[in-house]
């Protein structure tokens, strides 16, 4: 389904408007979203920028706000924020490549051996697809008509034994690509929170005023990620941000009062 028509049929459902969802589902439009080219990988990018940018804004925020609660000063805001926002945005990145090399690499491992077992036992294989298709409610001869027609092409056959046998879809990201957006936006976002104690570095800004700012640039962000979030989870905007306002509000109230109560130990 292109991209365009399934926005517009999920606007449709959302809103409960049976026209718009109709319309979305006339043969032409369909026929026309078969034709596009889909989404893919660099739409799936958008959930790794997300995600990073997220992390980035809550950790980097956390920490902020553990030294401000101890009343440290700027200096050990800007060390801390920036050694934890570039180490944890290397880890996160790390860790996004790893995750999605490694399950590239369970793809198609899985499919080398469906392939194989299609060529060399295909009435094995046949029968293992006709009971998937039953334990889904289809009868026995629906099964085999189904079987059928899927072991007509062994790659049409692969596929279909793969999503419904180990219901395993490929990823199409780069690992590399996966990894460098997240990192980007982990920095990018992370470094809200900062932001005003770097310009503090030019500019004389009291502390009382810097971490006030500080909050209100974060809580923005942190409103404004989680609404961007519904590009991946499709749900309410408003709903979202406010989520995400919270989650990272309780993370830094956390951090701060750690930090106020430990504010002895730092001198």
């Amino acid at each position: 389904m292109g991209l365009k028509r399934l926005d517009d049929a999920r606007k449709a459902y959302a809103k409960g408007d049976k026209n718009a969802s109709a319309a979305a589902h006339t043969p032409q439009r369909i026929i026309q979203a078969a034709r596009e080219e889909h989404g893919g990988a660099s739409h799936q990018y958008i959930g790794d920028m997300v995600y990073g940018g997220l992390d980035g804004i809550v950790t980097t925020f956390a920490v902020v706000s553990g030294v401000a609660g101890a009343e440290l000063g700027t200096s050990v805001v800007l060390i801390l924020g920036l050694a934890n926002l570039f180490a944890d945005g290397f880890s996160m990145a790390t860790g996004a490549y790893l995750s999605s090399k490694s399950e590239q690499e369970y793809y198609d491992r899985e499919r080398q051996r469906e392939a194989w077992e299609v060529e060399h036992f295909p009435d094995g294989e046949r029968e293992e697809l006709i009971q998937v298709y039953q334990s889904q409610g289809y009868s026995a001869e629906e099964a085999r008509a189904l079987v059928e027609i899927q072991s007509r092409d062994p790659h049409k056959w692969v596929n279909a034994m793969m999503v419904e046998e180990l219901g395993l879809l490929p990823d199409e990201r780069k690992p590399h690509l996966s990894a460098l957006a997240t990192f980007i936006a982990f920095v990018v976002a992370g470094s809200l929170p900062l932001l005003i104690y770097l310009i503090g570095l030019v500019i004389p800004i009291a502390p009382s005023v810097s971490f006030p700012i500080a909050l209100a640039l974060s809580g923005v962000a942190l409103f404004a990620l989680g609404a961007a979030k519904v590009l991946v989870t499709r749900l309410n905007p408003i709903r979202s941000g406010i989520e995400m306002l919270i989650v990272g509000g309780l993370a830094a109230g956390v951090a701060y009062v750690i930090g106020a109560l430990l504010k002895g130990i730092g001198g």
